[in-house]
């Protein structure tokens, strides 16, 4: 299996996050900077957990054999902890899945200010996931 889209992203992500931590030091940024990395984080987010879900249920087909997988995230992480791939509780990624449901059309405002809060945690538990799978370390 092909996990380049699935490292790029995370990569991204990583990254992305960093410069929002730091932005409050940075005082050449105005507010509308600073929502503008907000949303982006928010954006790499949603494109990390697109493609980690996707990869994850391809992974369940072609390396465990399980034919009959919905192409939803919900069932393919329940999935995943019933094989034990998951490095957190399915409710974590469960709560991922709202995260990622929420803010698709909301950038601003409390879904927002949610999504950035579980951040750290999915960049943790995401990099863990991908270790899973692949059996290697994030580049």
């Amino acid at each position: 299996m092909n996990y380049e889209k699935l490292q790029k992203s995370l990569i991204h992500l990583q990254r992305q996050f960093e410069n929002y931590r730091r932005s409050d030091q940075r005082k050449e940024l105005i507010e509308l900077d600073r929502e503008a990395l907000a949303e982006s984080v928010i954006q790499r987010f949603e494109t990390c957990y697109d493609t980690l879900w996707k990869i994850l249920k391809r992974y369940i087909v072609d390396e465990l054999g399980l034919a009959e997988v919905p192409n939803s995230p919900k069932p393919v992480f329940r999935l995943a902890n019933e094989n034990n791939l998951l490095p957190s509780p399915v409710e974590q990624w469960l709560i991922y899945a709202d995260s990622r449901t929420g803010t698709a059309h909301d950038y601003s405002g409390t879904k927002a200010t949610e999504c950035l809060q579980i951040v750290p945690q999915f960049i943790d538990d995401a990099i863990k996931l991908y270790q899973t799978l692949t059996e290697e370390l994030l580049q």
